[in-house]
């Protein structure tokens, strides 16, 4: 039997009552599946459902073959080791005494002679310098994620459900990771939104308010059947506003009939040439047509206002953001930032950065690349003058604002609308709604507090707060911006930043973004 996941009539809320999804039938074949949704829409929990962790509240899970799971969080003991997390110690421990010829009899009839080389494969696969000793509490995040993928493909279950696999990691993980999928022959469900691993993918399944549907392909299939269906939208909106238009001319037609209608039967009463008792039956006759017609038209107006309404909320799904910004009036010769042999660290004699020198000139966009660990956070912090240089300088000499993992720079307890006006303080209540519109804050939106946003929203709120105002400073620094975001938000984040046209410092591992954003330098820390 083939390996495969069947979901029938899935039901599940949250404990405060939000349904994220309703009797979702869906299906899953022993191929690649990328899951991608806005944050929100129940990703992680379908996942969770179908690994076992969670029970469905209404419906079916059917489960042919094994099942492997990329946990994304472990508590490591002080002691353990590689081999403790692949579950082989002591396997290894047997295979040990055999080469010393102190197995016993039962212990060489079940030894696996092939599990060091195995286990040596597994790790070299996801591109992790590793070994059965290694011990886990001396492994980096990006490395911690790396060796639980290797166990878990070490075990060679039919399906793996991975949840965003690459955050957090460096370059060099995320092209570990990417490589093992590509490489991949079980099935898989990947919920990830980053796009080069989405490549990788068979099938696409895109999750939302409404359910979930599927599209056979990669990631650039699927985004060429969305901008079909997005020219089928846009298709069907001329439609409905033509019909709409329609209706309203021949309601309009219809009453111009009635008045002149109308108008003569007043004109035949007045001159007193037919008897009253047919002029008044003509009236009555006139009149219940008249009512029989309006509400027709009316009828026929709300239908052609309902289809047309329906028409732009699915052009509002399927539209990319775009966004028009103020200029930020960064002359082209402007120096913007310079770093002179700049060392800096947090223990005295241990440098995180060491000797760097930097400058950007003008709207240039340089991307801060290197490994986890390489002093890319330490070096923002040295620009925004959290920490001070033990030796050489480091200036920014433009108008900047900072963009961190969490969008500190917006106070938690108030709206985006209120931050803008904070951070904005002469902008009038009419400029504060146009910027914020431009980001999709539109109405009542525009009056969430900033604490009940999710990630993306915060990040697209702080954008719309720093670049949406009269003057939007000339240099935007930017740390890991795409970290926990769903594609949407991303689009829109990438949207935003190519309206700019100041300069850009940003740190990120995701080169799909930094190509969105037309980066025209990079330049990568090496690790000390």
């Amino acid at each position: 039997m083939l390996a495969s996941i069947s979901l029938s009539h899935l039901s599940w809320s949250t404990p405060e009552g939000r349904s994220l999804f309703s009797n979702l039938d869906l299906s899953f074949g022993p191929v690649r599946t990328g899951l991608v949704g806005r944050n929100g829409v129940g990703k992680s929990t379908l996942l969770r459902l179908i690994a076992g962790t969670l029970a469905p509240q209404a419906g079916k899970i059917a489960v042919a073959g094994s099942l492997g799971v990329l946990s994304q969080t472990v508590q490591v003991m002080t002691d353990e080791t590689v081999a403790d997390l692949f579950g082989i110690s002591e396997a290894l421990a047997v295979l040990a005494r055999a080469d010393e010829g102190r197995a016993s009899a039962d212990e060489l009839a079940a030894v696996d002679w092939t599990l060091e080389s195995r286990l040596a494969e597994a790790i070299a696969r996801v591109g992790l310098k590793a070994s059965a000793e290694t011990c886990l509490a001396a492994l980096s995040g990006g490395q911690m994620t790396r060796v639980k993928l290797a166990a878990l493909v070490f075990q060679q279950p039919d399906f793996i459900l991975l949840d965003e696999p690459t955050n957090n990691l460096d370059r060099a993980g995320r092209l570990a990771v990417t490589e093992l999928m590509a490489g991949w022959r079980g099935g898989a469900i990947v919920v990830s939104h980053d796009r080069e691993l989405l490549e990788e993918m068979d099938v696409i399944v895109e999750m939302t308010t409404l359910g979930a549907t599927t599209y056979g392909g990669n990631w650039s299939h699927y985004r060429e059947r969305k901008a079909i269906e997005l020219a089928s939208a846009r298709h069907g909106l001329a439609d409905a506003e033509r019909r709409l238009a329609d209706v309203e001319r021949r309601a309009q037609e219809a009453a111009e009939r009635k008045a002149r209608k109308d108008a003569a039967g007043r004109r035949k009463r007045a001159k007193g040439d037919a008897p009253l008792l047919l002029l008044d039956a003509k009236k009555e006759r006139s009149e219940k047509t008249g009512g029989d017609n309006a509400r027709l038209a009316d009828r026929r107006r709300d239908s052609a206002i309902g289809d047309l309404t329906e028409a732009r909320e699915r052009i509002e799904i399927l539209q990319p953001l775009t966004v028009r910004l103020p200029s930020t009036g960064l002359p082209a010769g402007r120096s913007v930032l310079q770093i002179n042999d700049a060392s800096v660290g947090y223990d005295a004699g241990k440098p995180v950065v060491d000797g760097l020198s930097l400058s950007i000139v003008g709207p240039e966009r340089v991307a801060l690349t290197g490994r986890n660990g390489s002093g890319k956070t330490t070096l923002l912090s040295l620009l925004t003058g959290e920490l001070r240089p033990w030796s050489g300088s480091a200036r920014v000499l433009v108008d900047h604002a900072v963009l961190d993992q969490r969008v500190s720079l917006l106070d938690p307890g108030l709206s985006i609308r209120d931050n803008f006006r904070r951070l904005n303080p002469g902008a009038n209540e009419n400029a504060c709604r146009a910027a914020l519109a431009r980001f999709m804050f539109r109405a009542d939106a525009a009056l969430q507090i900033v604490s009940s946003l999710s990630g993306g929203q915060m990040l697209r709120a702080g954008l719309a707060c720093v670049l949406g105002g009269s003057n939007p400073p000339q240099l935007l620094i930017l740390d890991e911006p795409t970290n926990h975001l769903d594609i949407d938000s991303i689009e829109a984040v990438e949207a935003g930043l190519r309206a700019y046209d100041g300069a850009l410092l940003v740190v990120s591992h995701d080169r799909a973004f930094l190509e969105a954003i037309g980066i025209t330098r990079r330049v990568e820390l090496s690790s000390s």
